[in-house]
């Protein structure tokens, strides 16, 4: 972090505590309503909002809960990613123990444009209602369902338009056009990586799981394989339009409505509005992208721990820089995972750079390869292109298997075990580059293999950005996300989950089960904590239950977003699981809280 960077988060940091406080005793408004009680809207009041939103308001209802054939595709469905986010009553995560469950909301609005949109908004203002939004629904937090809520549905608004020169509206005298693309709220990043990269020959930093939303990954700081490359999702925001707490529909960049822009680079769009459309910077494409990968395993825990402390010498001399990003997972039983990503570098460029850690492994004793070295690169343009993996490689690949279903649409195979996961626990943690020096690195491999012993800890690389080139870490820094990011050199994520629990699916929690596996999820980050206590951490990826969410997911920034949230939703309209603003509001987001 740049020097004048540790001085403003040490001039903020005293302050928020005071602007909590402020917040707390600013005036809010009354209780949300629920359906059945004064207030509730009625037969005409819907009527209205029907007539207004085009007739595409209804109620939302599980498909599990169904007639006998809707029930029987949904639970040939389960497992698709692309079937689950076309329900409106369901989400891809189906809970999280302890904390909220998939619930349909009450009523929905199936938005096609920002004045759908705008409708629902000022509905849900007029009557107090509670108001949920979901594009791509992968909250981990359970963001985009509610119970007794309004819910703005996006998906019908997955426009990508690809552009040779733009400007964004408003811009200064001088702002230099640049290729783009605009992605409507309910767009997958499968769909921007198709007109993009496949047909468009070009890049947009994106996620890595092909079914999330643009939306929520952008405005949620998110990254993607090539992040370490490429800089966050929200460094490449150029413009968005957001639909505020009024019922207006803006359109913000740099140079209008700049700190509501900045807010929604990093700072989650659903506590400030909600995004119909936004236009991302797009890059040249690479020549290639690849992956490889490997495991090894070590005899004993003195092996273990001398594998786990090359290793990160070797990250932090051979793969730290642009061209790697994703996975390095210690587990358990001692084993040593490697599935990473390159970019830019052939197959046997990428796999040569690996040949000092094989030959160490090689040339000491006690240590067994349970899956050798695979190396796979191809050209940029085909990573993301379906025909290519059909023809090619369809073992790595899931597709949408619904008749009629678009022949773009897929997911990495090893990502579908998330859909409709129940977590039973999660933890997170930026891993700063001090670790990697001489002085600690023992330190910090001690750590990672007593944290497994609890839980498998996975390093994603391409989530902290140290080693990343500079205009990356310019563009990312200004933005809301933590600013340990730019010095963390990699994300640690811990977790645990059972099968879907959606009512009427014929899942259920295993208590017990649910119970250990969270406990074992906390030891094993109590046992990082002491590499790094009070680590910041993304908000996207993290505990439920994380403590002192403010300065752990936005530190330095939290006062400037938590004004900018009070001067565009001054009321709360928008409220989210541990949001800016959301300490004002009761853990349902029903009822403030008072001083």
């Amino acid at each position: 972090m740049k020097r004048r960077d540790c001085l403003k988060a040490s001039l903020a940091l005293p302050l928020l505590p005071l602007v909590l406080k402020a917040a707390a005793a600013a005036p809010l408004a009354g209780p949300r309503v629920r359906p059945g009680t004064a207030g509730w809207p009625d037969r005409a009041d819907w009527t209205r909002l029907s007539q207004a939103v085009g007739g595409r308001l209804s109620v939302p209802q599980s498909p599990f809960l169904g007639d006998a054939a809707t029930r029987a595709e949904a639970l040939a469905q389960i497992h698709n990613p692309f079937y689950i986010g076309d329900q409106p009553g369901l989400t891809q995560t189906s809970g999280y123990f302890g904390a909220w469950r998939s619930v349909p909301s009450a009523q929905m609005v199936a938005a096609t444009s920002s004045a759908d949109v705008a409708a629902a908004v000022s509905f849900a203002r007029t009557h107090r209602l509670r108001l949920v939004v979901k594009g791509g629904g992968h909250s981990y937090h359970g963001t985009s369902c509610a119970p007794d809520s309004l819910l703005v549905w996006t998906r019908a608004m997955n426009q990508v338009q690809l552009h040779d020169a733009f400007v964004p509206q408003g811009a200064r005298a001088g702002t230099v056009a640049q290729p783009a693309v605009s992605v409507g709220a309910g767009a997958m990043w499968i769909d921007a990586y198709n007109a993009v990269t496949t047909h468009g020959g070009r890049y947009v930093q994106g996620g890595g799981c092909t079914s999330v939303g643009v939306t929520g990954l952008v405005t949620g700081g998110g990254f993607g394989s090539f992040s370490k490359a490429f800089g966050s999702a929200a460094a490449s925001l150029l413009e968005a339009e957001v639909v505020t707490a009024d019922g207006r529909v803006r359109v913000v960049n740099a140079d209008n409505d700049p700190d509501l822009f900045w807010a929604l680079k990093g700072g989650c769009a659903a506590s400030f509005g909600i995004v119909t459309r936004m236009t991302l910077k797009t890059h040249a494409l690479p020549d290639t992208f690849g992956g490889l990968s490997f495991k090894v395993q070590a005899s004993t825990e003195e092996q273990w721990r001398a594998l786990a402390a090359q290793v990160l010498r070797f990250y932090r001399d051979r793969l730290c820089n642009a061209h790697w990003g994703e996975q390095i997972t210690f587990a358990g039983d001692r084993t040593l995972s490697i599935s990473m990503v390159f970019q830019g570098l052939s197959r046997e460029a990428a796999a040569a750079t690996w040949q000092p850690l094989l030959d160490w492994i090689t040339e000491n004793p006690g240590y067994t390869v349970r899956e050798p070295l695979q190396a796979l690169a191809m050209p940029a343009r085909d990573f993301w292109d379906a025909d290519f993996f059909r023809q090619h490689a369809p073992a790595i690949i899931a597709e949408d298997t619904r008749a009629n279903a678009p022949a773009h649409h897929m997911l990495w195979k090893g990502d579908q075990g998330q859909v409709g996961w129940f977590l039973h626990g999660y933890a997170s943690a930026w891993m700063p580059s001090a670790l990697l020096g001489e002085d600690q690195v023992v330190a910090a491999a001690t750590a990672l293999c007593a944290a497994a012993v609890h839980m498998d800890v996975g390093l994603h690389c391409n989530k902290g950005l140290f080693g990343a080139p500079a205009d990356a870490i310019a563009a990312s820094a200004d933005t809301a996300t933590h600013p340990a990011l730019l010095d963390a050199f990699a994300l640690a994520l811990i977790g645990t989950a059972g099968g879907p629990v959606y009512p009427g699916c014929g899942g259920r929690v295993d208590d017990p089960g649910a119970r250990r596996g969270a406990l074992r999820v906390r030891r094993a980050y109590d046992a990082l904590s002491v590499l790094v206590p009070k680590a910041p951490t993304y908000v996207s990826e993290c505990d439920y239950f994380q403590a002192d969410w403010q300065q752990a997911f936005w530190g330095p920034h939290y006062p400037r977003l938590l004004a900018t949230k009070q001067r565009y939703d001054p009321d709360g309209l928008f409220v989210i699981h541990h949001g800016v603003g959301s300490e004002t509001w009761s853990a349902d987001g029903f009822a403030p809280r008072s001083g």
